[in-house]
């Protein structure tokens, strides 16, 4: 009985404890913990949100570099091509001079096709007409022309891109200012 006695003591102490925090304890319980399953639900929920959307991101990105790979292989395997693209366009020159024909007009066959199976695969000529742009084109010479200061007089070598990517510039001649005739004069004198 002694210990009947020591554990009603100790239900009264705890009953006296709660309700000197303001409550019964089964009260105070109850309200935390149906809070605290609804703010870990929504937690979790926007976790759940927060990954999804940085796995979409992720898929995406993974996406664009498996294509950026795609095309700058392409543009390696590509690259090669141009020194016989060059060498293509000196044998039509060469083969124009030819009295066979029918031997010009194959080496123009295949230089076409070339061509044409190339700028399908997205490989384009960079424009030479107009002034020179440094980020296209390739100074090699500079002459006196009554043109105006930067422009472009003669292409020396095509300048190529693939689908946005440089593969080689073009090497351009470009106009420089003449002289004032002013200056001349003061010289000689």
């Amino acid at each position: 009985m002694a210990e009947n006695g020591n554990n009603n003591i100790e239900e009264k102490e705890k009953k006296q404890d709660a309700g000197a925090a303001g409550g019964e304890p089964g009260k105070e319980l109850g309200k935390q913990e149906k809070a605290k399953p609804e703010t870990e639900a929504q937690e979790l929920r926007e976790r759940m949100l927060r990954l999804a959307a940085e796995f979409d991101n992720y898929k995406k990105r993974t996406s664009t570099d498996i294509q950026r790979s795609r095309l700058e292989g392409k543009a390696e395997a590509i690259r090669p091509l141009l020194g016989i693209l060059d060498e293509f366009e000196l044998t039509l020159i060469a083969a124009s001079k030819s009295e066979d024909k029918k031997l010009t007009k194959g080496i123009e066959m295949l230089y076409a096709n070339l061509t044409e199976m190339l700028r399908k695969e997205g490989l384009s000529e960079i424009k030479t007409d107009g002034s020179y742009d440094p980020y296209v084109h390739e100074i090699m010479q500079t002459k006196e022309s009554d043109k105006t200061e930067g422009s472009i007089l003669e292409v020396v070598r095509k300048g190529y891109t693939f689908c946005g990517i440089m593969l080689r510039p073009a090497s351009v001649i470009v106009a420089a200012q003449k002289p004032a005739e002013n200056v001349k004069e003061a010289k000689e004198s």
